[in-house]
């Protein structure tokens, strides 16, 4: 990756959704912001009840506050990445931030490769940096190599540590609004491939991300097993779809959060009926 004393680069905005955690966001801001004015910042305000939006304009002046006045969830980068005009958007949490030359490598690697419409960055954890579990699994990635990726060619990621092609995410009307925030990512990695992008996981394009101390691990979880089933019976084959069920079931025997997730999982059928689109059985 080059070197760059920038965390910045003018080709990439970021765009930031964020509820109710004002001392995180504006540490947050300090280390993305450089001065320099060469790039666009958009933090998204799900609807917090704390000076979030009045503090961000305080603090940050020049930068651009969406507040929709309501909570939607991971949904609110779209409204985001639309209030942009650059070609790439980097995702940001209000807790996490991008390392110095990380977004032009993400942007060179997009400039010279225009079907990969989504770049997985590794994420560190916390002053250890310990790289997140999840991108040792994008690491193994099974699907086979290709030699126009800049990197292992994936179907996930991590929404903090991701770059993607403006175009590409909003052709495919980006993350689902039922979604909430965990898990949501799945989702949006099929429906890229689904219509013909390529995802690729690159370490050297890197954030940090020191997660908060306000998530409920509990509630987290519950969503995440939401999301996956709905996933799952959002875009892939029934028999798969199947599968993935009786396994959230047997694990719901034993698990207050998963029960709670497969309940309302079913509860959301009637909506996720009406919006099944299975993905093409070459990216299946």
């Amino acid at each position: 990756m080059p070197s760059s004393a920038s965390v910045l680069d003018p080709r990439v905005a970021i765009v930031i959704a964020t509820r109710n955690r004002s001392a995180s966001l504006l540490d947050t801001l300090r280390h993305l912001v450089d001065g320099s004015g060469q790039a666009q910042i958009v933090v998204v305000d799900n609807g917090s009840t704390d000076d979030s939006p009045a503090a961000v304009r305080t603090a940050f002046p020049t930068i651009c506050v969406v507040e929709l006045g309501e909570n939607r969830g991971a949904a609110g980068r779209t409204v985001g990445v639309a209030a942009v005009n650059t070609p790439y958007v980097a995702f940001s949490d209000d807790d996490s931030w991008w390392m110095p030359g990380a977004l032009a490598h993400a942007a060179d690697l997009l400039d010279g490769n225009s079907r990969l419409g989504l770049i997985a960055g590794s994420v560190v954890l916390g002053d250890d940096a310990r790289l997140d579990p999840a991108c040792l699994e994008m690491a193994r990635s099974p699907l086979p190599a290709r030699r126009s990726l800049p990197g292992r060619p994936v179907l996930g990621f991590i929404a903090c540590g991701a770059v993607v092609r403006r175009e590409a995410y909003l052709a495919v009307c980006g993350f689902e609004p039922h979604f909430g925030v965990g898990g949501e990512e799945e989702l949006l990695a099929l429906d890229l491939a689904g219509a013909g992008w390529d995802l690729a996981y690159v370490p050297a394009v890197i954030a940090r991300h020191y997660p908060s101390a306000m998530r409920d691990p509990t509630q987290r979880n519950r969503v995440i097993v939401r999301n996956a089933l709905w996933s799952a019976w959002l875009r892939r084959p029934f028999h798969r779809a199947l599968r993935n069920t009786a396994a959230a079931a047997r694990a719901a025997w034993h698990d207050p959060a998963h029960r709670a997730g497969v309940a309302e999982a079913l509860r959301g059928l009637p909506w996720v009926a009406r919006a099944r689109r299975p993905i093409p059985s070459t990216v299946e």
